[in-house]
Parts: C-alpha cells; structure tokens; sequence
C-alpha cells in the first residue's frame, strides 16, 4: 500500500520547487462576462478548466471559490467536479475554498465530502470557520490528517468588518490579553506539534488564513517571535486587487513568512485567457527575485 504523503510536505515541497503562487478560481459574473463565457454551469466549468491549463506547470496550488459554482445548482457542482479532478490530474494541489464550520455529525460530513480520498469533491485541503470553537472542527482536522489532507483556519481575515470578532479578547484563555485570532493561530499551530512525527515535518498539514492586508499586531498574532516547529502554512488573501504587494509578504508576515501562500485572485484572473498564463508566470518570477 502507497504511504501517505501529509499535506504539509507535499505543500513544502510546491513552495521549494513551484514557489508561492496560488492561483484563485473565482467564476463571478463579471468576469465570465469578460472572458465571453456564459454566466451557466457550463461557463464556470470552461473557465475553471482554462485557469487549471494557464496554472498547470507554472505555479503548484489553485483554490477554487466554491460559492460561485455552488450559485448554479446541481449542474454547478458537476462543472466543479471537473474543475477539482482536472487540476489534481494536472499535479495541482486543490484548496477548495469552502469555509465550511459546524460541529459534531455535520463537521464530520463536510470533512468526508471535501477531504475523502476518491470522493467527487475531493480536495487536497478546504478551508474552514473555527466561530463555534476550534474544538468543534476536531473530527475535519483528524480526518485531514489521517488521509493526507490539509486544512486551513480562518484566523484574520482582510474584510474589514471581520476585526471586531477576530481582535475581540477572550475572557478564557490560558493567554492573557488573547484575541480570538491570535487564539486560532496558537490552537493551530499546537494540534501540528501534537502530531505523531511533528519533530520531522517541515510544514504542519493545518494552517490557518491571514489577510495580507491585516495589521498582525493589532490582531494579536506575534510575527516577531520564533518560527513555530513545524512550520505553519498561512493562506494569505489580500494581495493584488485588494492592496498588499506580494513581494513584500516577508515583511508582512515575519516569522510566519516561511510557510506563506501568496493567493491572488482578481487581479490574475483580470488579464483574461489569452493573458492569464502571462501574468501568473511573471507574478511567479517576481516573488522568486523576492525570495532571492
């Protein structure tokens, strides 16, 4: 039988020899309209394909947005099918962006649908919401685990109406002056070091997701302190249309740098099809001249 690779080696390896890059996959009306596809199951599918084409051999991670092919139903969810298994065959790792959250039986079921090795959905690794407590989540990030997967918290997010739930301090933590974020990030970053070979690993397989654009400090999360062992894989939104420089993710993020995916969506996704290979090659070479 095949060993099991967890999703934070795979992940390493990608941002050692692919780099940083994660393409979003993000169908909305506007820009099918502007790529000329139909706003149809059948135009999210054609424009999710053409994105794993341009992607394929250039960066190592797409991250589908799921609302947009969820929004046309049944048919969608065919047209997502192909989309996941076409960028997994083409040697992609898969987020499937789904921010999914809820507790017992039902957080159990999301896991089996998204991280279930053979399943239509599945996925290399889904991101989710901990707002009903971290713990409720134990039954995706144990699955995750066991089948090689990965998972990828929401901890601060860039929308802005997000700040007063994440930075809210909690009146039980075992960390005085904690946020709800910083919170996340160290619940995180325990359940890696509580893995079986977690002395081994060089990324975690949970992460979390950190908005390029968030202030770290005043969301209580310490990006000046010592890299966590293993390192911690940050999904970090936030860059090109919404305003972060992707070249300076090293600077936003400190310690945390390392384990850094730069996610762009928009303003990858604007060049259009004929462009998009173009732009997601030099966003590629300029985050390896940032890297050195």
């Amino acid at each position: 039988m095949t060993a099991v690779i967890p999703f934070g080696e795979r992940l390493a390896t990608v941002l050692e020899t692919a780099g940083r890059l994660c393409v979003g996959i993000d169908p909305h009306a506007g820009l099918l309209d502007r790529w000329g596809l139909p706003d149809s199951a059948d135009g999210v599918r054609e424009f999710g394909l053409r994105v794993v084409g341009a992607a394929a051999g250039l960066v190592g991670v797409v991250k589908p947005q799921i609302a947009f092919y969820e929004r046309h139903g049944a048919a969608g969810y065919l047209a997502l099918e192909r989309v996941l298994h076409e960028a997994r065959d083409a040697g992609l790792e898969v987020i499937a962006d789904v921010k999914r959250g809820d507790i017992g039986s039902s957080v159990e079921a999301y896991g089996e649908a998204w991280l279930t090795p053979g399943s239509s959905l599945e996925a290399d690794a889904i991101t989710v919401s901990p707002y009903q407590g971290l713990g409720s989540l134990e039954a995706v990030l144990r699955r995750a685990d066991a089948a090689g997967k990965g998972v990828f918290v929401l901890a601060a997010t860039s929308n802005p109406e997000a700040a007063a739930i994440q930075r809210a301090v909690l009146q039980q933590s075992s960390r005085a002056g904690a946020s709800v974020g910083g919170a996340v990030v160290s619940g995180v970053t325990a359940w890696n070091q509580g893995a079986a070979d977690a002395s081994s690993r060089r990324l975690g397989s949970i992460g979390v997701v950190i908005g390029a654009t968030v202030d770290l400090g005043a969301a209580g999360i310490d990006r000046e302190g010592e890299p966590p062992r293993p390192g911690l894989p940050v999904l970090a939104p936030g860059f090109g249309h919404q305003g972060a420089s992707a070249t300076e993710y090293r600077g936003i993020f400190g310690a945390l740098a390392a384990g850094v995916l730069v996610s762009e969506s928009r303003s990858i996704l604007g060049a259009g099809p004929d462009g998009l290979a173009d732009v997601i090659a030099r966003r590629v070479d300029e985050l390896g001249a940032a890297d050195g």
